[in-house]
């Protein structure tokens, strides 16, 4: 990896950045060749940015000052006002992680993650995953995400290179996803 690549958590001054790389990789903003490369469904807004950011939840890793990927992270508080998250919500008392059962309070949202398509399968995803998780760990024990079952970069990205572990699927709006589950105790 290049020695002017950085990871940050995010500032006011960086929403700008996070709001061009999210235009690039919004899944309604691509044509069916380019989702075969990865895509982001949630879009934010600048108030929302400002919000996450607030919280210390956004994390951005920046190439001579240029944001070149994104770690969203968040309460479910936060991402309840979509209905995706909302839907998810009502899951959590079924799922099961290891010894653990998931709640409200002892797990967190992660992603949307976007990363630029330039930097895409040259190591970023670890260092980058690795420093979100560190920040986040004392939050939180646990964290879920889930994944479009289309989304196979994705899917492969955290399946394969950073050991999520599959342990439900849903449909939600004509759409099917995995959830995953991560140990923030894990390293990578």
């Amino acid at each position: 990896m290049k020695d002017n690549i950085n990871f940050e958590i995010a500032t006011l001054k960086d929403i700008d950045g996070v709001l061009a790389l999210q235009e690039l990789y919004l899944v309604s903003n691509l044509s069916e060749e380019d989702k075969k490369g990865g895509f982001v469904t949630t879009p934010f807004t600048i108030a929302q940015l400002t919000e996450v950011i607030e919280a210390q939840n956004l994390f951005v890793t920046k190439d001579n000052g240029i944001i070149i990927a994104y770690i969203f992270t968040g309460s479910w508080t936060f991402f309840a006002q979509w209905p995706i998250f909302e839907h998810m919500i009502t899951l959590l008392t079924d799922l099961n992680f290891l010894d653990f059962s998931f709640t409200t309070t002892n797990s967190f949202q992660y992603g949307p993650v976007c990363i630029h398509k330039d930097y895409r399968g040259k190591g970023l995803i670890l260092p980058f995953f690795e420093f979100m998780r560190i920040n986040m760990m004392n939050k939180y024990p646990l964290s879920l995400t889930f994944i479009n079952k289309t989304n196979i970069p994705s899917r492969k990205a955290h399946t394969e290179k950073l050991k999520w572990n599959i342990i439900a699927d849903f449909n939600f709006n004509n759409n099917e996803y995995y959830i995953l589950a991560y140990d923030m105790n894990q390293k990578v």
